[in-house]
């Protein structure tokens, strides 16, 4: 089986993402893609990399998945007033996972790890446990 890293990169990413809007909420941020990706190094043509690309669609899907909100993308470097959604942050709160931690608790060590099946587990569950509640909440 290949090694999915293109995956892991955006488990990677989505976590830095959350955990970043977690940091500021309830204000809004501007998120740059640098700041969660690293230092891109745009070729000869001013085209970003693979890499800076595939963070800002991590960006790009959080909002459409229902995690984050944002005004807009600042071409493809940042997200101007990027804020949780109602449902996002009630996730990183939730302490089911394990007693006594938050999500965004195990999120946080798991993202410091680097171990990348730690985090693609947490990171799975999330995005289930996330899924099962869209029925249940609703978004004010």
């Amino acid at each position: 089986m290949l090694d999915d890293l293109h995956i892991h990169d955006f488990y990677r990413h989505t976590g830095r993402i959350l955990l970043a809007l977690f940091d500021q909420f309830p204000v809004p941020a501007t998120l740059y893609v640098e700041d969660i990706a690293g230092p891109d190094t745009p070729d000869a043509f001013g085209l970003h990399s693979p890499h800076h690309l595939a963070c800002l669609g991590a960006m790009t899907w959080l909002k459409q998945s229902g995690y984050i909100d944002f005004a807009q993308l600042l071409g493809q470097e940042a997200m101007e007033n990027a804020v949780l959604s109602h449902r996002g942050f009630l996730l990183l709160i939730n302490t089911q996972a394990e007693p006594g931690q938050s999500n965004a608790q195990l999120l946080n060590s798991a993202v410091r790890s680097g171990s990348s099946a730690e985090l693609q587990a947490l990171m799975e569950h999330l995005m289930r446990e996330f899924a099962a509640s869209r029925g249940s909440l609703c978004d004010h």
